[in-house]
Parts: C-alpha cells; sequence; structure tokens
C-alpha cells in the first residue's frame, strides 16, 4: 500500500537521518523523499512516499514519527486531495537527424528543453509520476544518457494551512 506523509520538523541538523532511520528500524522502503524550507522560519518540510502492509502499519509508523522531538506535524496525505508534482532531468541521445521528432514528443508532454548539444539535449518535465513516467517509457528508444528525479512533493488541497500540533520553542 502506497501512502504519502509529510512532515512539518524543525530545521536542525539530524533531523532527516532520525526519520530516514525510523523507516528503517521498521523495515519500511521509502520510495521518495522530498525536503526543503517551509513557509514558516526556522521549519522544513518532508514529503515521503512509502510501501506498507496495510493502515494499521500507516498508523504505526505515523505515531512513531510524531514522538520524535523535532517533528512538529505529521499528515498522511494518501487519502486527502491533494496536489502532488515532481521533477525530471532527462539527457536523452539526440542527433540533427531525430530533434524534430523528439521535440514533437516534448511539445504534448510540456516539457523543456534546457539544454542542446551536438549528440545530446538535456529535457525537463515536471508533473504527476504517472506522467513523468509515461515520457520516460516514450523517449527511451532515443537512448537516456542520464536521468536524477527529485521524488514526490505534495500537500493537500484548499486554502487553509493546518497550524503546527506541538509547540516548540526554536533555540
Amino acid at each position: 500500500m502506497r501512502r504519502i506523509i509529510c512532515l512539518t520538523v524543525m530545521n536542525r541538523p539530524g533531523v532527516l537521518n532520525r526519520v530516514t532511520n525510523l523507516f528503517s528500524k521498521r523495515n519500511y522502503n521509502i520510495e521518495s523523499i522530498s525536503v526543503g524550507h517551509s513557509e514558516l522560519e526556522g521549519m522544513s518540510r518532508i514529503t515521503c512516499v512509502i510501501h506498507v502492509e496495510d493502515e494499521k502499519a500507516s498508523e504505526q509508523i505515523t505515531k512513531q514519527l510524531n514522538k520524535q522531538i523535532d517533528v512538529i506535524k505529521v499528515t498522511d496525505i494518501t487519502d486527502q486531495s491533494i496536489v502532488a508534482r515532481e521533477l525530471a532531468l532527462i539527457k536523452v541521445q539526440s542527433t540533427p537527424q531525430t530533434r524534430n521528432e523528439l521535440y514533437s514528443l516534448i511539445e504534448p508532454f510540456r516539457a523543456s528543453v534546457i539544454d542542446v548539444s551536438k549528440e545530446s539535449m538535456v529535457i525537463q518535465i515536471t508533473g504527476e509520476s504517472e506522467k513523468i513516467e509515461a515520457f520516460i517509457e516514450l523517449i527511451s528508444p532515443y537512448g537516456i544518457k542520464e536521468l536524477a528525479r527529485t521524488g514526490t512533493t505534495a500537500f493537500s488541497r484548499g486554502t487553509q494551512r493546518s497550524a503546527p500540533q506541538k509547540q516548540v520553542s526554536i533555540l
């Protein structure tokens, strides 16, 4: 069962390590993890996509994450209406003869070419994971030289921002 868990954490050294160790100790594989500053000063947002056996395991991992000192809020947003995006940079082989074909594949996906050389081009694409997977499958016959993906970043739809659950002073 695939779950998307968002955490608001204190922006301190070692927090990411403690969070990922918690998943590792319980033998949960992290499919993707994305970390960055949040709208709150001194706080970061972590978005994890994990696989768990069942709903009970998901509840257990959420409880364990909430026990971490530097974790302010944990939200499993899997069953909510969400906005989710991923970024991929793809270096694909291209010759002057294949460039027009590649451009015709890039346009419907709203991807963009960010670098071109004699033998390759770098394509940037953003969107949901399924869109990126479909694009990669479509251009793979041309020869992918390099591929880098950010992992999923997501949060709930709507205009209200939920307040942190724990009150923590920043030292």
